[in-house]
């Protein structure tokens, strides 16, 4: 990863406590690999929560200047935010539907609700033949996750709907698994049942059902168009086996001070950690402000958490506060260890997915969660921004 005409947001990284180093050239890369394990299948990209947190501006012309051309947001106003950055052939489908009376908003940003009941497909086609057209859309069919999308009973019904259905300009069919993560689950098979005879109920349109995950079913679960989204950002999509995706997201937190302590001492609040031994330890300015899980501290879920400084990794000892946490490197070489020196707390030596299992959570949620007071800087994003505006 080269930093070499970095764009940085934020503050600058002299004043900041943390860092974020978001890493387009393995955005990239993920996204390439991934569309060659889906094809012939077209491989979009979900951009949903700012891009999962690391910026939509930088990563969503990453992923056009690496061939990607449809896009998953979830709100509207993500789709238009999502517009102002891509040329315009770029599709976007809004996952969470049609907002009740913002089908106007809709055709002029040109962006494609995931329709998900029979009322938005009527105010949908209604709004169409006002708009002088048949304006293109999703429809996304429950399979089995009981979250969002049409009920079998409310899907046949909209196809009895000849009114309806003439009326709209259906571009894909969608349906979103449940248990992806988990190849032997029963309920994948039972989806990709259910999907499959959704799809004869609409020949002809394209389908899509497999998320990040999905992708590695295989064929069956691929279909005409994937939606990866946690894979792009680093996340692995075949745990407990090997990642396959590149790391992407490198949050370093800066030591403040060192400190010697005594046996018998404690550290932060509460005093929930005692040293037993003579210990050297790093107070890096790094909290939960800055999107550090409190969950981290000492006594961690799955711990005890790690971050790596110099060239080896040292555990995480008292609670995480707003702004600092503390860190055992009476193992680090001094010379390796100072004031101002980086640690790493995500990256190439502590896994993302690492990190989201010692704070008892998942990778989706340490990534959305990252804060702004922290130095952005994204690697390679200049020319990928300028690609995707000329392209």
């Amino acid at each position: 990863m080269s930093s070499s005409n970095a764009h940085i947001s934020g503050p600058p990284s002299d004043l900041a406590g943390a860092i974020l180093t978001v890493d387009l050239d393995a955005i990239q890369e993920n996204w390439k690999r991934l569309a060659a394990k889906a094809a012939p299948a077209e491989c979009g990209a979900a951009v949903k929560g700012n891009a999962y947190g690391l910026g939509v501006e930088q990563v969503a012309a990453a992923l056009w200047a690496a061939g990607c051309r449809t896009f998953f947001v979830a709100r509207p106003m993500e789709g238009g935010e999502l517009r102002a950055i891509l040329p315009r052939e770029a599709v976007i489908y809004v996952l969470d539907g049609l907002f009740p009376g913002q089908a106007e908003f809709y055709a002029g940003e040109d962006l494609r609700p995931a329709l998900i009941t029979l009322e938005e497909a009527r105010e949908w086609a209604a709004f169409g033949t006002q708009y002088g057209r048949n304006l293109p859309c999703a429809i996304h069919v429950d399979t089995g996750i009981n979250r969002l999308g049409f009920s079998t009973g409310d899907f046949e019904t909209l196809l009895g709907d000849n009114e309806i259905m003439a009326r709209l300009n259906l571009t894909l069919l969608m349906s979103h698994l449940a248990c992806a993560d988990e190849p032997n689950h029963p309920l994948n098979g039972r989806q990709k049942t259910a999907f499959a005879a959704v799809r004869q109920r609409l020949p002809g349109v394209p389908a899509s059902l497999a998320n990040s995950s999905g992708i590695f079913l295989g064929a069956e679960y691929t279909h005409d168009l994937v939606r990866p989204g946690i894979a792009l950002y680093g996340g692995n999509p075949v745990a407990p086996d090997s990642n396959p995706m590149l790391p992407v997201a490198h949050l370093q937190g800066t030591v403040l001070q060192l400190r010697e302590i005594q046996a018998g001492e404690s550290v932060g609040y509460g005093a929930t950690w005692r040293a037993t031994r003579p210990t050297r330890i790093a107070i890096l300015g790094a909290g939960y402000k800055d999107g550090v899980p409190r969950s981290l501290s000492s006594r961690a879920t799955n711990g005890p958490a790690q971050v790596y400084i110099g060239d080896r990794r040292c555990p995480v000892i008292g609670r995480i506060s707003m702004d600092m946490m503390a860190v055992d490197v009476t193992q680090v070489p001094v010379d390796l260890c100072r004031r101002g020196t980086r640690a790493e707390l995500i990256g190439r030596n502590i896994a993302i997915d690492e990190t989201a299992e010692w704070a008892g959570t998942i990778s989706y949620e340490l990534l959305t969660r990252l804060g702004q007071r922290f130095t952005r800087l994204y690697s390679g994003g200049e020319s990928h921004f300028s690609k995707a505006l000329t392209s």
